[in-house]
């Protein structure tokens, strides 16, 4: 059951993903929709307007009609519908797995992505519900979900086992569960990050790229400040997650500290992530400078999860790959 809802849980967030990019381009109260009515319609003198015109710098102004216009269809709605019945799908896909094993579903790397991407998807809707302008954030958060979930279904799935011996104890709920919560809020703050990359580069004047589509997002200022907080939360709790492995290392291991490739990766994570906070709190600092600091964090995240277990043998290699 939970391999099958695995399927419909991709399906679902291939579907939200998708009705985000339409309400990007179509929807009337979208951000395309938005960004044509920031641009007054010039045209020359003579032409024909839709509504009373206005004389400006030689131009003829065509100002905006009032005829009423239909009810617009809020495709950015949808798409957040199509995410919650994704992120039930994926809670389904979560418990029964969980269910099954008789253990938290935590014990390789196909439960950890499962659990990481869940938290995430649970972490971005409630954004939604306390900040609705970040509603387009979901476009990139449904991509990295719909990438991340399929990997999970097509390469890493392994069937469900007992747990390894160096797993079983309690140390395994604290220190596999603080990273999971982490690592999902440092996915939405990457994911903002990006967003505020894009907006910000447009309204400097860039338009090579993807620079060009920053007109169709929301504001800098409120995607930066979004991932500030993101990030600011997530990074404490690492940093307890990172601790609780090392106490867990000594209690397995009889060391705490062993340059582990899992716990090297952890730790430059953990370095890069510090110096994002530093460089935020830092005046002097450009918001673009601390926002390819936060794609940078990710990018070591993603090593953390995938690169140690594919490409190093050490004591955390537990991927069941």
């Amino acid at each position: 059951m939970s391999d099958n809802v695995l399927i419909i849980t991709v399906l679902l967030y291939l579907a939200a993903m998708l009705t985000h990019a339409a309400d990007y381009a179509f929807g009337r109260r979208g951000a395309v929709a938005r960004a044509v009515a920031r641009e007054p319609e010039l045209v020359h003198a003579g032409g024909s307007q839709d509504g009373p015109i206005t004389r400006q710098g030689g131009y003829t102004v065509a100002e905006p009609t009032t005829d009423p216009e239909p009810r617009p269809v809020q495709l950015g709605r949808y798409a957040v519908a199509f995410t919650v019945l994704a992120a039930l799908a994926h809670l389904v896909t979560v418990v029964t797995r969980s269910m099954e094993a008789g253990r938290l579903p935590w014990g390789n790397m196909y439960e950890f992505v499962l659990t990481v991407t869940l938290v995430g998807t649970l972490v971005w809707l409630g954004v939604v519900v306390k900040w609705r302008e970040t509603v387009h954030l979901g476009l990139f958060v449904t991509l990295v979900q719909v990438l991340l979930t399929g990997v999970a279904m097509v390469v890493l799935n392994t069937p469900v086992g007992p747990l390894v011996p160096a797993l079983d104890s309690y140390w395994f709920v604290v220190h596999v569960g603080t990273a999971a919560l982490s690592s999902a809020l440092f996915l939405v703050g990457f994911a903002a990050s990006v967003m505020y990359l894009i907006r910000s580069g447009y309204d400097e004047g860039k338009r090579g790229g993807l620079y060009p589509y920053g007109r169709f997002l929301a504001n800098a200022e409120t995607v930066e400040r979004l991932s500030f907080r993101m990030h600011a939360f997530a990074f404490p709790v690492w940093t307890f997650a990172v601790a609780a492995g090392a106490i867990w290392a000594e209690a397995a291991w009889g060391r705490y500290w062993g340059w582990d490739p899992k716990e090297t990766w952890a730790f430059i994570s953990w370095i890069v992530y510090a110096a994002y906070l530093h460089a935020r709190a830092t005046p002097s600092v450009k918001r673009r400078v601390t926002a390819w600091i936060a794609v940078v964090g990710w990018l070591t995240m993603l090593m953390n999860l995938f690169g140690v277990n594919l490409f190093f043998d050490g004591l955390h290699s537990y991927g069941g790959v």
